[in-house]
């Protein structure tokens, strides 16, 4: 069977002619209709694609599910790094400032950021995830400057440890009752600081730390000293002074026993006496007081002996809780 003719009816002349299609017109109608096709088919492929992602793209979406779970620890172990780095800042600063007489470093440089440029600009041309690295990356650059100043630090102790042996064996270092004896953990000691007074009932500066522990349990010189006073203090009780030169003095109350006299040499751990309930207190316990150049200042910063930087930043939060004393 031929092609098919059209033909249409001319009204001059009264005849059938037949309607002929110039071939370009033909070609631009192939080509629409070729266009349709096309633009159809990638529709359709694009919402099959959608709905039912290829083998390769279903790996990829669950490679970029398991990186963003991986990046979320990542984060996490990151921030405890932080802390940990920062609670290594804080006991660093605290031996510079008290045992050394020095200051520590300046927080505002601590705490300061890079700032001013963009670290890393090559995460700009991560379309969806750069903002996120960029922020890890930049927390990273943060914790690494930083430790950068914390080992700059540590060096400086280091080097004045070697020059000041004399002076890191007399200053406070350990607690004055040993831990394993106390009848309560560290972190809940009546601390350094206003407190209510177990008989008064008032608010009272208390200028030490209380150790509560059994009658006769051993009281122990927490570094190298002479010993300058003995006997019976009002409110204290039995009590003992020791000075470590340099600046600092400890006072021990409440005591039981005193085991040294007034001008004896006692070196770090030595046995001084041991725990009592003598003077104003409601239960058995040593009050330990450090002073440096006439000014008590908190004991919690020389209690730094068998304790984790963890163990250590938990015992100065506990500490600051404003509890009652036991004297």
């Amino acid at each position: 069977m031929g092609r098919k003719e059209k033909f249409v009816y001319n009204i001059h002349t009264l005849t059938y002619e037949k309607v002929v299609v110039p071939v370009k017109t033909r070609i631009w109608q192939a080509f629409g209709l070729f266009s349709v096709v096309i633009v159809t088919s990638l529709a359709m492929l694009a919402v099959f694609y959608t709905l039912f992602p290829s083998p390769r793209e279903a790996d990829l979406m669950r490679e970029i599910e398991q990186m963003e779970s991986k990046y979320k620890q990542m984060s996490g172990q990151v921030e405890v790094m932080s802390k940990v780095l920062n609670n290594i800042h804080e006991r660093d600063a605290n031996v510079h400032r008290m045992v050394f007489g020095m200051d520590p470093v300046d927080k505002d440089i601590w705490e300061a950021g890079t700032g001013g440029h963009t670290a890393h600009p090559e995460v700009d041309a991560f379309k969806f995830g750069g903002a996120a690295v960029g922020e890890a990356l930049t927390r990273i650059d943060f914790l690494s400057r930083q430790l950068v100043m914390q080992s700059k630090s540590l060096d400086t102790i280091q080097s004045l440890a070697r020059s000041k042996t004399d002076m890191l064996a007399s200053i406070p270092s350990v607690k004055p009752v040993r831990e394993d004896k106390l009848q309560k953990t560290i972190g809940t000691l009546s601390g350094f600081g206003y407190r209510i007074h177990p008989v008064y009932k008032i608010k009272k500066f208390h200028a030490g730390l209380d150790f509560p522990a059994r009658v006769g349990t051993a009281i122990q010189a927490p570094g190298d000293g002479v010993v300058t006073e003995t006997g019976w203090h009002h409110g204290y009780g039995n009590c003992v002074k020791i000075s470590h030169g340099f600046g600092y003095v400890t006072l021990y109350g409440h005591m039981s026993r005193i085991n040294v006299r007034v001008g004896q040499k006692v070196t770090k751990g030595q046995k001084i006496g041991e725990v009592g309930d003598t003077g104003l207190s409601t239960a058995p316990h040593l009050h330990y007081e450090v002073h440096y150049r006439g000014n008590p200042i908190n004991p919690i910063n020389f209690c730094m002996d068998n304790l984790t930087p963890r163990e250590y930043q938990e015992m100065v939060e506990a500490a600051k809780v404003a509890n009652q004393s036991l004297d």
